[in-house]
């Protein structure tokens, strides 16, 4: 396939999935907004009357870690149906069928754009400098992007064989939630802890966007090499498993 063609079927895909999503919602791409802003209010309640955190601007930490969670749980559960719920585009359509965990990522950043301006009202309500470290963020997005999209590879190829994968896939997600610094900060993690939580490529992105937006300052190096090989491996681990099994679709699908 053409690169002209490729860009073209997969900026199409992306839209569909955009607008499948959101039809026939009275509210539309509100609900994008409706989730982290209701998450971010009950844990800052809990947070901050309950257990009383003293961290500073408490809802604008909760959504430095809330918005990158949800983008992370959301693209590798749809990226792990991606294939076996699309059988007549695999099995009909001649494309790249690695397109299709690759839209699924790429839609989900559509919606990641629109939560991420939550994060920047908030800035500005704040009144925090908005300083050139803030050229570090699409850095570490791009390298979670290919994080995840490795990720999926493997998780969408293995779930067109066992379709238990999805399942495992939600229950990891769930456990993440609480090994990602979002309602706690990354100080009350153990300092033998820390250099292995940093692995964590949710949390490491996490603590990434928390040193650009609330820090002013930029991600340490030992962190960004960190993300960079994680993003690595894993883009080359779900490559090796997709076309690994790719040949053994069409007997499932």
């Amino acid at each position: 396939m053409r690169r002209s063609n490729l860009s073209f079927v997969l900026a199409e895909l992306i839209l569909k999935d955009f607008r499948v999503r959101y039809r026939n919602m009275s509210l539309g791409v509100f609900w994008s907004l409706l989730n982290p802003l209701t998450m971010m209010a009950i844990l800052t309640f809990v947070f901050t009357k309950v257990f009383e955190s003293r961290i500073p601007h408490y809802p604008l930490y909760v959504l430095c870690g809330l918005i990158p969670y949800n983008f992370f749980t959301l693209s590798w559960v749809t990226g792990t149906v991606s294939i076996s719920e699309n059988p007549p585009l695999v099995k009909r359509v001649p494309m790249q069928t690695a397109l299709l965990p690759l839209v699924s990522v790429l839609s989900n950043t559509l919606h990641l754009c629109i939560q991420l301006l939550l994060v920047f009202a908030l800035v500005l309500w704040y009144g925090l400098p908005v300083t050139w470290h803030y050229l570090w963020l699409p850095v570490i997005w791009i390298l979670e992007l290919l994080f995840i999209y490795g990720l999926t590879l493997a998780s969408c190829s293995l779930h067109v064989l066992v379709r238990d994968v999805r399942y495992v896939v939600e229950s990891i997600n769930l456990v993440l939630f609480w090994l990602v610094p979002i309602f706690y900060s990354f100080a009350m993690v153990p300092q033998q802890y820390r250099g292995l939580y940093e692995f964590n490529p949710v949390a490491a992105l996490v603590l990434a966007t928390q040193h650009v937006i609330l820090g002013h300052r930029s991600p340490p190096e030992t962190l960004m090499w960190k993300m960079t090989l994680v993003a690595a491996v894993f883009l080359g681990i779900g490559a090796f498993v997709f076309s690994l099994l790719k040949r053994r679709f069409y007997r499932y699908l």
